[in-house]
């Protein structure tokens, strides 16, 4: 591992990169924020795949790409005078600072639970900016849907606002199956679509409470199908018959012999 001064100087060796780019490449010079938006989004994405396959040397490599982006926006926003990157460190060093009294305020030193620290985290949180922050402002509207709704219900467990047996939950997820059921018989489209979306705002509140992430979760059942649905469809060819020619029967037979096969 490296030592403070060389990671240091590897940080500084970015900021120089980056410097050189913006005053000697063409594509550099003219992108703005806005243009390299969707580019980090997909680093970002990039950098979950490798967390998620357990590549460390990927994750190390996305950690830097995701890292540049970081820097080109905050090299953006110096060269058209509205901060750099110190004011970006320092902001977040002050946040976290004052976020962990624990560590750096008067309680320094006093002896917290991660799950003491997580379960008042958005309560210290609503203290900044003199009380007046909402516990969900800072949640993105553009954010995934999953993705929204963990980050909704843990920034209300941080309030307390949570069950208190996990197994508490499946009552709720039990209420809003019979509710979707319902509404799938009044032919109204507005309220089976919101009664679709609190069922699975209960599941993914069931996933969060017994420790699995949804999103990795469905993911990892789209992955299931993709492999089953390739097999039959590649076992239909080989066999010389059309998926169109079968029946649902006949789809369902072969279907069941990919996952016979563990696909």
């Amino acid at each position: 591992m490296h030592t403070r001064k060389e990671k240091t100087e590897a940080f500084g060796r970015l900021l120089d990169t980056m410097d050189a780019l913006r005053e000697k490449c063409p594509w550099n010079a003219e992108q703005t924020m806005e243009s390299i938006r969707p580019m980090t989004e997909e680093e970002v994405y990039e950098l979950s795949d490798a967390i998620l396959r357990g590549d460390r040397d990927d994750t190390c490599k996305e950690i830097g790409d995701l890292l540049y982006h970081l820097v080109f926006y905050a090299r953006i926003a110096e060269q058209e005078g509205w901060f750099d990157i110190a004011d970006s460190l320092g902001k977040i060093c002050a946040k976290m600072e004052f976020r962990h009294p624990h560590v750096f305020g008067p309680s320094a030193g006093e002896t917290l639970t991660a799950k003491q620290i997580a379960d008042t985290w958005e309560l210290v949180k609503a203290r900044e900016k003199d009380g007046n922050r909402r516990v969900m402002a800072g949640i993105p509207d553009s954010m995934p849907p999953i993705l929204k709704a963990m980050s909704l219900q843990e920034k209300a467990r941080g309030c307390g606002f949570d069950w208190e047996k996990k197994e508490d939950v499946w009552a709720k997820v039990k209420e809003e199956t019979d509710e979707v059921v319902e509404a799938c018989g009044e032919a109204d489209p507005a309220h089976e679509e919101e009664e679709f979306g609190d069922l699975m705002f209960a599941i993914i509140n069931a996933a969060r409470l017994y420790g699995v992430d949804p999103d990795a979760a469905l993911n990892r059942a789209c992955s299931k199908f993709r492999r089953r649905f390739g097999y039959m469809e590649e076992e239909t060819l080989r066999r010389g018959l059309k998926m169109g020619d079968l029946s649902l029967k006949e789809m369902d037979a072969i279907w069941d012999e990919g996952k016979a096969k563990g696909l």
